[in-house]
């Protein structure tokens, strides 16, 4: 017997790859890939326990449930869809508005449909690492959203070419492999995004460098969670603003800081007062650097770890206290800042 979920896949696995070449010509297109049910195998997990109904898609990697009587915003983790157009302007230049985008959403969207109307709306589980619930600035939480049959859909949306492995923000502490699996096979086939005909003639995103880029921050956080793990209180993430105040709680003190630069601001005295990027700007940690402690913080070039294709991690060790809007960590010399993790690799 077809599952909701298998015969949704049989519906819309056909759209994958873009038009094929004409019959009358000799092509290896499409390239040979797996069935719907290995698909699904390469994507199965253990089936929930509690179910939420799905509401609303977004797109690929944003949907509505509702949750304990309230409507919740889910950010699916270790994805990150092509972006749908929005009013002929692109969100940065590595996340162009592509033709793609709106195909993923479409998929996404046809994938939570009823099949019929007596089935009525799909219900899904989520799974997050750890087991432990986290959300994003913006309030959405994050978690994998998995069907009742078991099928992770983060899973699903790299394994089906929708979107690459996303280890801008770490890698996947649940499915770090298998991300990796599915995206080889993904690519392998020519499955959506890794197809060349996809998106051809308009924008297209650039993702071996993309990649790179991603793996290089992953590369700094996962040294960082080692860290972290064996001394909680004294190597802390910037954007963890419950643990830094654990670690405030536990007596304060010397603390090493995974953190990224969010802003800079001159005060009138020459100095930098640099805000450190938060979850919670309210708790957000700030250092200070006197006019005079500048010139020594020129090589490690602050403001460019703020760009696009850099290593936008660092180290920053100081004492952590409480100041008058959130956090401030003091005592931080030149010798302080370094580097949490390689610079992008860059092809050639």
């Amino acid at each position: 017997m077809l599952t909701r979920t298998t015969l949704t896949l049989l519906l819309l696995a056909a759209p994958l790859h873009a038009a094929a070449p004409a019959p009358q010509q000799k092509s290896s297109w499409p390239p040979p890939r797996a069935s719907v049910s290995d698909a699904l195998r390469d994507c199965q997990v253990e089936k929930p326990e509690k179910l939420f109904t799905v509401e609303r898609v977004v797109d690929g990697d944003t949907i509505y449930i509702q949750r304990n009587g309230a409507r919740e915003k889910l950010r699916l983790l270790s994805v990150d869809t092509e972006e749908k157009y929005m009013g002929g302007k692109d969100i940065s230049a590595s996340k162009p508005s592509t033709r793609f985008a709106e195909q993923s959403t479409g998929w996404a969207t046809g994938f939570f449909l009823p099949r019929s109307p007596d089935e009525g709306p799909a219900k899904v589980g989520l799974r997050f690492p750890g087991g432990e619930e986290a959300r994003d600035i913006y309030g959405r939480l994050l978690c994998h959203v998995v069907t009742k049959e078991g099928i992770d859909f983060n899973l699903l949306l790299v394994r089906m070419g929708h979107s690459p492995y996303f280890n801008k923000y770490g890698n996947s502490r649940l499915d770090h492999e298998r991300f990796l699996a599915a995206q080889r096979t993904a690519m392998a086939e020519k499955l959506g995004i890794w197809d060349s005909k996809t998106n051809e003639g308009g924008k297209r995103r650039d993702y071996s460098r993309l990649m790179a880029w991603w793996t290089a921050r992953a590369t700094a956080i996962d040294d960082f969670r080692a860290r972290a793990t064996a001394s909680p209180k004294r190597f802390v993430a910037c954007d963890d603003p419950d643990r830094l105040e654990a670690a405030l709680e536990a007596g304060g003190g010397e603390v090493t800081l995974l953190a990224s630069v969010d802003r800079f601001f001159d005060e009138d005295d020459g100095s930098w007062t640099i805000l450190l990027r938060s979850g919670d700007r309210k708790r957000a940690v700030r250092v200070g650097v006197p006019a005079s402690g500048r010139a020594a913080l020129e090589a490690l070039d602050l403001p460019g770890t703020k760009d696009e294709f850099r290593q936008n991690y660092l180290l920053v060790t100081g004492q952590l206290t409480r100041g008058p809007r959130g956090f401030r960590l003091e005592g931080v010399g030149a010798s302080d800042w370094r580097r949490a993790g390689p610079e992008p690799a860059t092809g050639g």
